[in-house]
């Protein structure tokens, strides 16, 4: 099955691509054991001297990055500059400090000398989502790579050719030949390379659901698996708050990546004191944020990155005002092409609703309200997720 790239603000078909056959992809993992074989033997300072490179051409070429991440899944393109110098930074930072890190530790024990070794394991496949299509990739690659490891890509299908373009940087850094790839594969070719032999561990950024399926695989293969999945964050707002600053805070930590990020403000706590002199400013400050086209620079809220991702928040958004939410703004899908959606605040929120329950992710903010501090701290972690949170007091 072919893999597009699709403009989520346009709806325009960007490019197409083969789906890496079986064939290819065992292939393309005996290549990347081979390439491993020999970077595991190299110094920290070889490997830091091509990271650091790494860095350099992710700031020489933020800007393209960006209007690619624009286009692929509709971030502001003054985000994805953002996020490429993030990516620079990381690389930069496990440059400096991996042997560091990796430093093998004393042990006391009876015999003479005893101690604890960090060495590399091998191929490791990294299954990623495409809300930061580049910063989700480098967070991994960077430590990984620096430990002496060999990465295999399978990323977001919606984000063919931010993956390439991640390839194609540290082939540019002089990083071995097939020591980092690709692989063109749908979700439902995870599997089979988790099974492969020279697969040694996996990694993945994604739902729970997606989780449950990578970690169960792993386990039942006996890899290594590490799993970083959603969140709904509570932002708690107390009586004694500064509520100009609460609401300039929650708009901006909700509507980040616009509000397409896991650990991005979902859920918002307020004091029943302060609750509605809160929403309406807010809803003031949601409603000024600049929606429009990623492309654009002054644009802060772009649209979401698939059509079928609109459709899923709306209906959370529906089931919720259904069950008694009440809608202050936004909350209808707007005509026009594109998959954005507006900012929306819904309040009333009460155990039960999907605002409630799930993660919302798109700009979708959850008012919920309690008598007390006692009560807040209760609420937000009545939740299945975790990740982050805040307390605004």
């Amino acid at each position: 099955m072919a893999i597009e790239s699709i403009n989520p603000a346009t709806g325009e078909t960007l490019k197409t691509y083969a789906e890496t056959s079986r064939a290819e992809v065992d292939d393309i993992i005996g290549k990347t054991h081979e390439a491993f074989l020999a970077w595991r033997r190299t110094s920290f300072e070889e490997r830091a001297r091509r990271m650091r490179r790494a860095a350099r051409i992710l700031r020489k070429n933020a800007e393209a990055y960006a209007r690619l991440m624009a286009q692929e899944m509709g971030k502001p393109v003054r985000d994805g500059i953002g996020e490429a110098q993030k990516c620079a930074l990381a690389c930069e930072f496990y440059a400096d400090n991996a042997e560091k890190f990796l430093a093998r530790e004393p042990v006391k024990t009876e015999a003479r000398e005893s101690f604890v070794t960090f060495n590399p394991i091998g191929v490791v496949l990294a299954v990623m989502p495409w809300n930061f299509p580049f910063w989700q990739v480098f967070r991994f690659a960077a430590p990984a790579l620096m430990a002496g490891n060999a990465a295999v890509l399978k990323h977001a299908s919606n984000v063919p050719g931010c993956a390439l373009a991640i390839e194609e940087i540290f082939r540019e850094a002089d990083f071995p030949e097939n020591l980092f790839r690709t692989l063109m594969i749908g979700s439902g070719q995870v599997e089979p390379v988790i099974e492969h032999a020279l697969v040694r561990a996996v990694t993945l950024t994604g739902s729970g659901p997606a989780g449950r399926k990578v970690a169960s695989k792993a386990g039942a293969m006996l890899k290594k698996s590490v799993l970083e999945l959603g969140g709904s964050d509570p932002y708690l707002v107390l009586e004694d708050a500064d509520l100009d600053l609460a609401a300039t805070v929650c708009t901006k930590g909700r509507l980040v990546n616009s509000g397409q990020s896991c650990i991005a403000a979902k859920r918002f706590i307020v004091v029943d004191e302060v609750r509605q002199e809160f929403e309406r400013r807010f809803v003031e400050k949601m409603k000024a944020a600049k929606v429009g086209d990623p492309l654009n620079p002054e644009t802060e809220v772009g649209p979401l990155a698939r059509q079928d991702l609109r459709e899923a928040l709306h209906r959370q958004v529906t089931e919720s005002l259904r069950k008694g939410a009440h809608c202050l703004l936004g909350g209808k899908i707007p005509e026009g092409a594109g998959a954005y959606y507006p900012p929306t605040v819904l309040t009333e929120v009460t155990v039960g609703m999907p605002a409630y329950e799930e993660e919302q992710f798109g700009p979708v903010a959850a008012v919920i309200a309690v008598k007390n501090e006692a009560e807040a701290i209760a609420t937000a972690n009545d939740s299945v997720f975790g990740l982050a949170g805040a307390v605004i007091t």
